[in-house]
């Protein structure tokens, strides 16, 4: 059979997810390993998630809500919006494959860091549009040659609050002098996946005042500090014009019933979310310090991981710890051929 498969979708490179840890562990031979290369929740899952979905476990033979009603409003409730300026997805990468769809025209280039989170490019070539990578600057995005970038083909800009995989983030200050060279008619997209394990209050915060311009799509996910990676619930906030399209293109029931539950349970769980920053943060210092003992460089970071050069192979670094139970993710691939990601 010969498939007449689109330029734009042979473009896409495969994405090629880690192993499964059973299988890794079977593989090398070792037991309890300590995965440390997705960026997860090692503490679990909210534990008021896990009670509520065990509540809804027998009305699964239902289909989920498809408005996302509950979780919708407690949403908008939380960040003071309206209803309408709600969206939820299959993970925040599901919100990021809708805006490509729904604002790109073929042809259409969408602005983005490099690196940076894989779906973006990969979202905006399955629609159509062109993504212009623009290398980061001193592992951080570079707002100057960002705006160098934009042309009248310019539909949509993609910024990653903290950045992954470097950790890099930018400060309010720099966020507004941006925007205010960004044409009206270009959406922002902020994804701020890490944004609870910011610690420094002059990182910038979309959701601190939603809704201010009407151009910035706000984007967060249940996956990391609520340990909910495996229900895959992303949310955005944005103008309701915005949100009218999505709405139009989004499969009827693209967040299930036990992850809406688990999501909506989630955010009443003030106590693990405080837990969760509190180890992940005393975490982080105590790594960097023992890191830094060692005569590595430790990247700043204000997300839940960070970066060290290793000063050889990041690929024979990944592999020894493996030997010893330790998965981590080697930067190779990212073109930082001696760095891992913890």
């Amino acid at each position: 059979m010969k498939l007449n498969i689109p330029m734009n979708i042979m473009s896409i490179e495969t994405y090629k997810p880690g192993k499964p840890i059973e299988e890794l562990e079977r593989e090398y031979g070792i037991k309890n390993s300590a995965k440390l290369a997705s960026n997860e929740n090692p503490l679990g899952p909210s534990p008021l998630a896990i009670k509520a979905v065990k509540q809804y476990l027998d009305k699964t033979n239902r289909y989920p809500d498809g408005s996302g009603f509950l979780l919708r409003e407690k949403l908008a409730e939380k960040y003071s919006v309206k209803f309408e300026n709600v969206l939820i997805g299959n993970g925040s990468d599901d919100i990021i494959a809708l805006l490509a769809h729904g604002f790109l025209r073929p042809g259409d280039e969408a602005v983005m860091p490099f690196p940076s989170f894989l779906m973006y490019e990969i979202s905006v070539k399955a629609a159509g549009g062109v993504p212009v990578m623009v290398p980061l600057k001193d592992f951080a995005i570079d707002f100057d040659a960002l705006i160098d970038r934009i042309t009248k083909k310019t539909a949509m800009i993609f910024l990653t609050n903290p950045n992954n995989p470097t950790g890099g983030y930018f400060f309010e200050k720099d966020f507004s002098a941006f925007i205010e060279k960004v044409p009206d008619d270009v959406i922002i997209i902020v994804d701020e996946a890490y944004i609870e394990f910011v610690r420094d209050k002059r990182v910038f915060n979309s959701l601190k005042n939603p809704l201010s311009d009407p151009r910035i799509v706000s984007l967060r996910t249940f996956s990391k500090a609520y340990g909910l990676a495996g229900f895959r619930v992303g949310y955005g906030i944005m103008d309701k014009e915005i949100s009218e399209i999505l709405h139009r293109i989004r499969q009827p029931f693209n967040v299930n019933l036990p992850a809406q539950v688990a999501a909506a349970a989630a955010l009443d769980d003030y106590e693990f979310l405080k837990k969760t920053i509190t180890e992940t943060h005393i975490g982080l210092d105590f790594l960097r310090t023992e890191l830094e003992k060692m005569d590595l460089k430790v990247l700043p970071t204000q997300a839940n991981f960070f970066m060290v050069d290793v000063k050889r192979s990041a690929s024979f670094v990944f592999e020894e710890m493996l030997k010893h139970g330790v998965i981590v993710r080697s930067m190779k691939s990212y073109g930082f051929a001696t760095w891992i990601r913890v």
